[in-house]
């Protein structure tokens, strides 16, 4: 097998081990419909296609597919707290079914039922660990594969390396995805040889024209290096990783006393979850669209290090699968 043929791309009937991550506020349709086009997947991001980029769910499954008709897929959250917020995702599940998807990636919960109804179309479902505990439970539910959450990714990172959570879940059988730390060819190259099936990389689409983002969140990335990254609990109680602006060094990363309590609070922690939930969506979707002006949060990685220029993300695709044959040739 060469680099870019791998189980991942096998199960999956796509050209690069590639994957453009589900991002909300950032998936917007154009960016996953290009990611795929080019010969990787791009993710469907649900709310951030609804709420964010003003396109019902089938319409604007409908309408990558006049972009592009590579395969995409589709991000299912799972998060059994709110019952209402899983009837709406099983709902979401159905439609994205119904329109020809067939890749899921799950995450948070337990993914029993997104397996059984993506398997009963014949597809495949992936789910995000950090550590093998997460990923056996997984595999018990029937998953396909793992995407293995790193230390370096943006949004709610894992805590181990690349080589360390490699080492962990290497023998488990399945395929495996590097999800952290990816925005030059050489990391890209550099995760193939660790022995992954492929890679996710988020931050790296954000910097592109497709993006939608505004372009000061574009240019902090630019002008970011890995050590600007920060992990705050301002915006889901728990760290995730942002870029460090003004903002963010003015109110601070840590959650308050009273959140702190509320969220080891065995009722108290479902209230303060979706506080924070409701909050983030319209302060993720202000500061992504509106730009330094409002107060921002711009979520990103480690991977800024290797981020230098906005450019199209089928280039960047196309780039980093023409570095990885030439390491091969």
């Amino acid at each position: 097998m060469s680099k870019l043929q791998t189980r991942f791309t096998e199960q999956v009937g796509i050209e690069v081990p590639l994957i453009c991550g589900a991002m909300y506020p950032c998936s917007n349709p154009e960016l996953i419909a290009a990611a795929s086009e080019a010969g990787g997947i791009g993710i469907i991001q649900p709310i951030s296609m609804m709420f964010v980029h003003d396109h019902k769910l089938r319409e604007g499954i409908r309408y990558i597919k006049t972009l592009t008709d590579k395969p995409i897929g589709f991000n299912a959250l799972v998060e059994a707290s709110s019952e209402i917020y899983m009837n709406r995702m099983k709902n979401w599940v159905d439609i994205a079914l119904e329109e020809g998807v067939r890749f899921f990636i799950s995450a948070l919960g337990a993914p029993d039922w997104v397996v059984e109804k993506v398997h009963a179309y014949g597809g495949i479902v992936y789910h995000d660990v950090t550590e093998r505990k997460y990923a056996e439970r997984a595999l018990e539910a029937g998953v396909d594969g793992l995407i293995s959450v790193n230390n370096r990714a943006g949004g709610h990172a894992g805590k181990k390396s690349p080589q360390e959570l490699y080492d962990e879940l290497g023998d488990l059988g399945v395929p495996l995805i590097c999800a952290g730390g990816i925005g030059s060819e050489d990391k890209f190259i550099e995760a193939l040889d660790m022995g992954f099936d492929g890679v996710q990389m988020g931050t790296r689409f954000i910097a592109t024209t497709e993006c939608q983002a505004h372009d000061d969140y574009k240019q902090a990335i630019l002008e970011a290096d890995a050590r600007d990254i920060v992990l705050t609990e301002k915006i889901s109680g728990v760290p995730v990783a942002v870029i460090k602006t003004p903002y963010v060094e003015k109110v601070g990363t840590k959650a308050g006393f009273i959140a702190k309590k509320l969220l080891k609070h065995p009722k108290g922690k479902h209230l303060m979850r979706t506080y924070y939930s409701l909050k983030s969506l319209f302060q993720l979707k202000n500061a992504s669209l509106q730009g330094m002006n409002y107060k921002d949060y711009f979520q990103a990685g480690r991977s800024v290090a290797g981020i230098d220029r906005i450019e199209p993300a089928g280039d960047i695709i196309r780039r980093f699968a023409a570095a990885a044959r030439e390491e091969a040739a």
